[in-house]
């Protein structure tokens, strides 16, 4: 994955969890549309993992 869309989707993950969902989609929508095939497996297999540590942060709270 290029450190640009890893930028991205991180600081996507960081607005999630501030709640500014539609800031989060504005940054992270243009470079997952944007990715090629193989990307967009590492892009994919990145959000499965973060939406598992995000559900369980939010079970801890």
């Amino acid at each position: 994955m290029r450190p640009s869309t890893l930028r991205a989707l991180k600081r996507a993950a960081e607005l999630t969890r501030q709640n500014r969902f539609t800031e989060a989609v504005l940054v992270a929508e243009p470079v997952i549309l944007a990715a090629d095939r193989q990307e967009g497996a590492e892009i994919r297999g990145w959000l499965i993992g973060h939406a598992t540590e995000f559900a369980a942060e939010r079970e801890t709270r």
